[in-house]
């Protein structure tokens, strides 16, 4: 799976605002077969950060929805603020 068929697009909520600034983590919404590791590997790829962990969770409305910390050195605010999140 290509890393851009692997991520639909961020989550811009206040929660997901909030996980940024405190937690360093971002939120996306992402193709429902994609694992965890294509996650991780899609983000790296498109981005150019290092992913430390990922969650996800599958919506009620169908969707999956991945919740991506960042390694130590990277800050979400800064990849936030590139994408024109913050």
């Amino acid at each position: 799976m290509r890393a851009s068929e692997v991520i639909k697009r961020i989550v811009i909520t206040q929660d997901a605002v909030s996980l940024i600034e405190k937690e360093n983590k971002l939120t996306f919404i992402v193709d429902l077969k994609a694992s965890k590791r294509d996650v991780k590997q899609a983000i790296e790829e498109l981005y150019g950060v290092k992913v430390e962990k990922v969650n996800t969770m599958i919506t009620p409305r169908g969707e999956k929805k991945a919740y991506v910390k960042l390694k130590p050195e990277y800050k979400a605010a800064d990849l936030a603020v590139e994408l024109g999140i913050l």
